[in-house]
């Protein structure tokens, strides 16, 4: 390892780029992971080099967004129309630019690989070999953990990518999970090695996201300046595919709206019922893009519609990191329906607002989130089991309180600085057991 300062990092993320904007194409939780990370590492000294595909022909080859990192857009495949599953075909492209890229520094520039997700650890595993350094590599998702948990309505993983993990998995120095159950999952499933695996879990920007003003003065102002209704309302801040769940919440209202109508003896009487003391029916509020199918919002709209609830959904572009702390302040819920979750970044970054969190019990939410103390955590995905959860919680105020109170706490576990702190060490193991 460099000893003048930090270790020099490549780090390599093919498939979507830091700079883009969470929550619309395949930009998302990892896109977080990978800049805030660089940035963590960066304040301890070393020097991160991202590697991502370039998706436009206007952008700069090379971008320092900070001291200590630099992020360069590697020509590799088409710019624009590419979906994902095509990449594996431009992964000789993408590996021959990175390697061009390291051939103009000087002998042994970088001490280590750390690559992201299945296709950069296809490109770390050649890098590594070819600059005898260490591999570290993180999955941020298993194929078969996906496919052992399809959402309905989507495709299953193929078996080129089972194939391709295993390989990575096997020629990584080192491993990196977000949680215990992530890393026993690259064990079961990849068949790696338990001591190579380490884990290490993300953090949450504690400044950006923290609760602000909480005072009912306060949200009421903080709603009318982002055009939000009064009422009780719910927040799911992500892609719009079947991965993440939206459906789920959508059929929960209307399960919602059903209840209510069957109180009040017609669609009509709803706001008599809850003026005669019934649970509103809450505004879903869903913040992202479509990613995959770009049909999937109108999906959704549509299927608002057929459920009847077109009136209580908004859908709204993402947006910038520290604009979206002011969304989950503004939700007495955000709810993270997924299937599957490595880690929950969206579920920390809440709390950390102080909102509480209606998640799945899936992966790694049910470490992010502390059942009844922080937030609920929902056993399965039927609309009547949500609808249940969100409802009663939405009537109970004093509950919300007290969730809200726990859901910072919970937040404070995770952090940026301790991540790189533990990578740093994962880094260094894995150069003694490369020497070994």
């Amino acid at each position: 390892m460099t000893t003048s300062g930090g270790p020099r990092v490549a780090m390599l993320s093919v498939h979507t780029s830091p700079l883009d904007q969470p929550g619309t194409g395949d930009a998302g939780g990892m896109n977080v992971y990978v800049l805030e990370l660089s940035r963590a590492l960066a304040r301890r000294g070393a020097q991160v080099e991202i590697y991502t595909r370039a998706t436009s022909s206007t952008q700069p080859k090379v971008v320092d967004p900070e001291p200590g990192i630099r992020v360069v857009h590697v020509a590799a495949g088409p710019f624009e129309g590419l979906d994902k599953t095509d990449l594996p075909g431009q992964l000789c492209a993408f590996t021959a630019g990175v390697l061009r890229a390291e051939a103009h520094r000087p002998a042994g520039w970088y001490d280590v690989v750390h690559s992201h997700y299945w296709l950069s650890g296809e490109v770390g595993w050649l890098a590594a070999d070819r600059w005898d350094v260490p591999l570290v590599h993180t999955m941020h998702t298993i194929a078969q953990v996906k496919n052992a948990a399809l959402a309905p309505g989507d495709v299953p993983e193929p078996q080129g990518r089972v194939i391709g993990e295993e390989q990575v998995v096997a020629e990584a120095d080192a491993l990196v999970a977000s949680t215990r159950e992530e890393a026993d999952d690259l064990v079961r499933y990849c068949g790696a090695d338990p001591d190579t695996v380490h884990v290490v879990a993300p953090g949450v920007d504690l400044d950006v996201f923290s609760p602000g003003d909480t005072t009912p003065e306060g949200r009421r102002a903080l709603r009318e300046r982002l055009g939000l209704p009064a009422g009780p309302l719910v927040l799911f801040a992500g892609r719009v595919q079947p991965l993440k769940g939206p459906d789920v919440l959508v059929r929960a209202l209307g399960v919602l709206a059903d209840h209510a109508v069957e109180h009040a003896g017609g669609r009509g009487d709803v706001d008599a019922w809850r003026d005669g003391g019934g649970a509103a029916v809450p505004t879903l509020v869903v913040l992202g893009g479509a990613s995959g199918r770009p049909t999937a919002v109108r999906e959704l709209e549509a299927l608002a519609h057929q459920t009847g609830v077109s009136g209580h959904l908004l859908v709204r572009p993402p947006v910038p990191r520290h604009e979206l702390a002011d969304w989950y302040r503004a939700a007495d819920v955000v709810a993270v329906p997924s299937h599957n979750e490595s880690f929950g970044l969206v579920a920390a970054e809440a709390q950390a607002c102080g909102t509480p969190v209606v998640a799945a019990a899936v992966g790694g939410l049910r470490t992010v989130v502390v059942d009844d103390v922080s937030g609920v955590l929902v056993d399965d995905h039927s609309p009547w089991t949500w609808a249940r959860v969100l409802g009663d919680l939405l009537a109970d105020e004093d509950r919300r309180a007290r969730l809200a109170a726990g859901a910072r706490r919970a937040a404070e576990r995770f952090s940026w600085d301790r991540a790189a702190a533990a990578m740093l060490d994962v880094y260094s193991q894995a150069a003694k057991t490369r020497r070994a």
